[in-house]
């Protein structure tokens, strides 16, 4: 896991969008010039801790009500996949589709294998500070684990506070 105050490797990955049915890029320094990001890393679409983790992020109001905090969603499934998780459960989060696992191997989140699956992304979040450096990191061996939302919240609100 990288530490909290380390820079942010930058990355570009397609995703999905909100507004679209269509696949969109997405660069983290380019998020980073409207405000802090959350990077919360997961182990696949419609695996059921995922989607609990997944829904959990996504009731948090908070990031409704500020704009300036974009939420990235990020596994190794595909586009399309990430298209059918957000619409069946009705996710407003641009989920980012990492599917050869090097941005999550360059944020140290990547299991080489997890039960019989190569290179999969491990449940981590990050919160990058507009600066591109690591402002709170969490990271679990166990996909049934959450972080405390708390913490990322406070975090966000010393950023956004400042900002």
């Amino acid at each position: 896991m990288l530490s909290t105050g380390s820079a942010a490797p930058n990355f570009t990955l397609p995703g999905t969008s909100p507004d679209s049915d269509q696949p969109t890029e997405y660069t983290l320094s380019a998020a980073l010039e409207t405000g802090p990001v959350v990077l919360n890393f997961y182990l696949f679409d419609f695996h059921p801790a995922c989607t609990e983790h997944m829904c959990d992020l996504h009731e948090l109001a908070w990031f409704d009500l500020n704009d300036d905090v974009t939420v990235f969603g990020i596994s190794t499934d595909r586009t399309f996949s990430h298209q059918a998780f957000a619409e069946s459960e009705e996710l407003d989060i641009r989920l980012l589709s990492d599917s050869d696992g090097t941005v999550a191997e360059a944020y140290d989140a990547l299991y080489d294998e997890f039960k019989g699956h190569k290179r999969i992304a491990k449940r981590s979040v990050y919160v990058v500070d507009t600066a591109g450096n690591i402002a709170y990191a969490w990271q679990t061996e166990s996909p049934q684990e959450q972080p405390d939302w708390s913490e990322v919240r406070d975090a966000l609100d010393s950023l956004v506070g400042t900002a």
